[in-house]
């Protein structure tokens, strides 16, 4: 009977919706498995690596810059190749390597393994985020679909939830390197999807109904704007991002609930991506971006100001509402400006982003190691989200500017 239903379903929904549906899918699973998976759970597991294979708080700085690093190289190579084909193949290598990335870290306890693990990582991170989304938002555009990226990014707001819902479970009864191996079975069934449901890519600057695709880039001014705001929001996020678990766990009476709050952002970060698309609809993408920024901020600071499990869930809220949502906001602006080659503009924002993110965890490492504390690295996260909120709103001006002009 529920066969006969899905089938009855699949007939009645038009093909083009349908085929939209699995591509976007397939852009999911991707960043659930580079962003979640590859990525992000080193977050949730650091603080049993810490306690039960000895990896001190600079060296696990230093190994997410490493991630971050490898993850710059990425976005390089999305800026400097215009080949939708050649795009396409190193998306689907780079989806196999997040796995083969996930098994390194479990295998040994060797630093140097640990940091070509990190390093390679990177690397699908940035096949997932640029390559996956340059070619999924060249495909909506060419098909005539809102050239928005909410739903796709998604993956990575789930890919955090999934990431932190399964350290809760296995936690308890597993240790560090065995639930690195279940996380790369997880990622095994990801691969599939990921590579199956995206179409091969169409080199023609054609779209369905006939209509050409024009690049139409910005001023050089308004781009480095841009690019320093991006930066900026970067920076914000990785701190956050990555040792929001450790801080967490370190606040007296919150012990262990770290995993918990990562879940919180995860699960709000899917959602928020969806919702920010529809609020850029209405108020314009820069206006989203000033409001989204804002309040980040308060996001970043109330698990240290507000010393209560129930702060710290709120800012997980707020700061999982929006991370990924500027994120997503920021890339497809760029998309929209390069729709022949999406993945260029990406390229470029991301390696203002990745540079943040290499810069964040090594000064926050640093600090830890001085004052015995992530928390330091929070309040410097929430001032530089601060400059990023005010040079989006001197964008805001800009672009009124030259709308007039």
């Amino acid at each position: 009977m529920a066969i006969s239903l899905l089938k009855k379903f699949i007939l009645r929904y038009p093909s083009e919706q349908f085929q939209r549906m699995k591509v976007l899918c397939a852009g999911i699973f991707s960043l659930i498995l580079a962003m979640g998976i590859a990525r992000f759970t080193y977050t949730p597991l650091l603080p049993l690596m810490h306690e039960q294979a000895g990896l001190g708080l600079a060296y696990a700085g230093f190994l997410a810059a490493i991630n971050y690093t490898g993850y710059l190289c990425g976005a390089l190579l999305a800026t400097i190749i215009n080949d939708v084909v050649v795009k396409d193949r190193l998306y689907r290598v780079g989806m196999v390597i997040a796995v083969a990335s996930t098994v390194m870290m479990g295998i040994t306890d060797n630093f140097t393994v640990w940091a070509i693990s990190r390093f390679i990582a990177g690397l699908s991170s940035a096949a997932g985020l640029m390559f996956g989304s340059g070619l999924i938002l060249n495909w909506l555009i060419r098909h005539n679909h809102h050239s928005e990226l909410g739903i796709h990014f998604s993956g990575v707001g789930l890919g955090i939830a999934v990431c932190s819902a399964a350290a809760i479970v296995m936690t308890p009864a597993m240790p560090w390197n065995e639930q690195w191996f279940v996380f790369s079975g997880i990622g095994v069934l990801l691969l599939i999807p990921a590579l199956a449901w995206l179409p091969p890519p169409d080199r023609s600057i054609i779209t369905k109904s006939g209509k050409s695709m024009l690049d139409c880039p910005p001023s050089q001014a308004f781009f480095r704007l841009f690019m320093a705001a991006y930066f900026c929001a970067g920076f914000g996020y990785v701190v956050t991002a990555t040792f929001i678990v450790a801080i967490v766990n370190s606040i007296p009476g919150l012990e262990g609930k770290g995993n918990l709050v990562f879940l919180v952002i995860g699960l709000a970060a899917g959602p928020s991506c969806i919702a920010w698309d529809f609020i850029a609809r209405r108020i314009g993408g820069l206006n989203a971006l000033i409001i989204a920024a804002v309040i980040q901020i308060f996001g970043i600071l109330l698990p240290i100001i507000g010393g209560g499990l129930v702060a710290a869930l709120a800012g997980a809220l707020l700061f999982g509402g929006t991370c990924m949502g500027i994120v997503s906001l920021v890339l497809s602006m760029a998309g929209r400006y390069y729709p022949t080659r999406p993945a260029k503009m990406m390229g470029k924002m991301t390696i203002a982003y990745g540079v943040a993110q290499i810069m964040g965890p090594a000064i926050t490492a640093k600090i830890a190691a001085i004052f015995g504390s992530y928390s330091v690295g929070l309040y410097i996260a929430a001032g530089v989200t601060t400059l990023g909120s005010f040079l989006f709103l001197l964008l805001r001006r800009m672009e009124m500017v030259e709308n007039v002009l």
